[in-house]
């Protein structure tokens, strides 16, 4: 009988256990590596609205703003708040009405009687120089949308149609005046967005030319926040201004009558570079 051969040490053991270390290693880094990608922001498409509401009653909005201000706990950090006065103001008048109080915008439009104009947000970090610089490139812009609309007038698609050289011709008119209004420094001004603690804004409430101070803590970035102050004529129901410049059977596309938004100014619109020939008619009074 052949001599007893002695039994081979087994390797499958240690390269099991060799393939799992690896396994745990690999597991470990791409956890360690997850941990530091940035996290995405959670807030994309969310928008909080602060103000009044189109169709909602202006007196009962006052009511419940004031209600919420006067039941901000004293010792909470700074908030922020929608300033509405009671009548437009001039730059130098917004800053006399807010006294100290630290601003981040002010919201404005032309009060033009029977026109619906643009309303607008200008950054205002100091007043009242912020909103004169403000007004003064809304009055370039305003001009530039003023020429668009009288090269539209003149093009073909508008000789052939009265109507639709009507529109453009309305369109040069407010935007002239109101790039006019904006240069001289105009009384536009109808709200502002500040941000102070409970005390202070109690205290700013109770200034001369404010309506109404309607407290926003739960505000976190201005950039997703839309504000809709009511407009000083208004008493009854917040909605958009009346306009006899767009009385017609069928209102056209693309004529927006919300005064919702109050877009930051940054560019032109109308492009002015644009094509003049087979283009769409803009809203002859502008609003955001």
């Amino acid at each position: 009988m052949p001599p007893d051969v002695p039994p081979r040490p087994s390797r499958s053991n240690p390269l099991t256990w060799i393939a799992l270390g690896c396994a745990l290693l690999v597991l470990i880094v791409a956890v360690l590596q997850r941990r530091d990608e940035p996290v995405g922001d959670r807030t994309v498409g969310e928008v909080t609205r602060v103000g009044v509401a189109d169709g909602d009653a202006i007196p009962a909005y006052l009511r419940t703003a004031a209600d919420q201000l006067a039941r901000l706990d004293a010792a909470s950090p700074g908030s922020w708040a929608l300033v509405s006065f009671a009548r437009y103001l001039t730059p130098a008048q917004t800053a006399t009405a807010l006294g100290g109080t630290p601003v981040s915008a002010v919201v404005a439009r032309v009060p033009l009687p029977g026109r619906q104009t643009e309303i607008v947000r200008l950054a205002a970090m100091r007043l009242p120089d912020d909103v004169v610089a403000g007004m003064a490139e809304l009055a370039d812009r305003k001009d530039r949308e003023a020429a668009d609309y009288r090269a539209r007038a003149a093009a073909p698609a508008a000789s052939a149609d009265p109507g639709l050289r009507r529109v453009y011709g309305t369109g040069a008119s407010v935007s002239s005046r109101e790039a006019a209004a904006y240069r001289a420094g105009c009384a536009c001004v109808y709200a502002a967005v500040v941000r102070d603690a409970p005390d202070a804004l109690r205290a700013l409430a109770t200034r001369p030319a404010v309506r109404g101070v309607d407290p926003a803590p739960e505000v976190r970035r201005l950039d997703r926040t839309v504000f809709t102050p009511p407009l000083p004529e208004q008493r009854d129901v917040a909605r958009p201004p009346v306009d006899s410049g767009l009385a017609e059977p069928t209102p056209r596309p693309g004529m927006g009558d919300s005064s919702e938004a109050a877009p930051t100014v940054s560019g032109p619109s109308p492009d002015g570079g644009g094509p003049v020939a087979g283009a769409g008619p803009p809203n002859p009074a502008p609003t955001s």
